[in-house]
């Protein structure tokens, strides 16, 4: 669909935007940043761009770029969706920024408690931390929201473009407590 829109319109930067992000799934992650950086060129005031070429740049490996056009995006749109904060808070667990990471994720919890994903990464990053306690509460809510979680179909979803990411998150989240 969004090579359609762009087909249609090339110069429309949410269908750039947006088939940036689709090319991780893909794992074509030059493309993906191509993508996404002719997405931000069309619209450098667009936070949604800003997001899906930031999550573009981090899935690809580099967290610290995704990091500054992330926040380039929450400054256009500090009332965004939660998950820009999420996207946010992954960036930062992946460069070891690790209260950052809490943070951003804590914001997400703040409006919506039973996003998974926020209790998963923070499950993952206070494991991180090396938070023991806090870690294991998170793996809990994980649980709580969805009792059938598996650690082996959720890491078999992940997209990173570098195998030691996944297997980091994996590790820390089975210290956690989740299976």
């Amino acid at each position: 669909m969004a090579q359609t829109v762009i087909a249609q319109d090339d110069n429309d930067p949410y269908g750039h935007a947006t088939l940036g992000y689709l090319y991780c799934y893909k794992r074509e992650y030059d493309k993906a940043i191509a993508e996404g950086e002719r997405g931000v060129a069309l619209n450098p005031s667009g936070a949604l761009v800003h997001v899906y070429y930031g999550q573009s740049l981090m899935y690809a490996g580099q967290p610290e770029e995704a990091i500054m056009v992330l926040r380039k995006a929450i400054r256009l749109n500090p009332f965004g969706p939660d998950w820009y904060y999420l996207i946010y808070g992954m960036a930062f667990r992946m460069v070891g920024k690790f209260e950052e990471s809490v943070s951003a994720y804590k914001k997400v919890l703040q409006s919506g408690p039973n996003n998974i994903f926020a209790h998963i990464g923070l499950a993952a990053t206070y494991s991180m931390m090396g938070r023991e306690q806090e870690a294991s509460a998170e793996a809990a809510e994980v649980i709580r929201i969805n009792p059938k979680f598996s650690l082996d179909a959720y890491a078999k979803r992940q997209i990173y473009k570098d195998q030691s990411e996944v297997n980091k998150l994996v590790d820390a989240l089975r210290k956690a407590g989740l299976k």
